[in-house]
């Protein structure tokens, strides 16, 4: 299990355990956080579940594969460094305490 931080993009928080196994999406659909649309439904075929992580974040997490990259395209203001399919992120113990930021919208 997991404490994950969703910001909306107004500042809005909202705190939640998320179950190992589930990815950082399945996390927000399930706790009805707003910002995340997750149009696909987790299978990496739109950009509607982005999101940017926060700076310390970024290093711990796997690395993105081509076809999380090539849907970042289509996202709102992607970040290079920082932009995420948070259907991409499984959550582990590993992911206890990460903060993701929703964009302003997602497309």
């Amino acid at each position: 299990m997991a404490k994950i931080t969703y910001i909306e993009h107004d500042g809005t928080k909202h705190e939640v355990d998320v179950a190992n196994g589930l990815t950082v999406m399945e996390g927000a659909r399930d706790n009805d956080i707003p910002g995340i649309e997750a149009d696909c439904g987790g299978a990496c075929a739109c950009s509607t579940c982005h999101v940017y992580v926060a700076e310390e974040w970024v290093g711990k997490l796997p690395a993105k594969e081509a076809m999380e990259e090539d849907m970042l395209d289509f996202a709102f203001e992607p970040d290079p460094n920082r932009s995420r399919l948070t259907c991409q992120l499984q959550v582990t113990d590993a992911l206890d305490g990460l903060v993701v930021q929703m964009p302003e919208k997602q497309i």
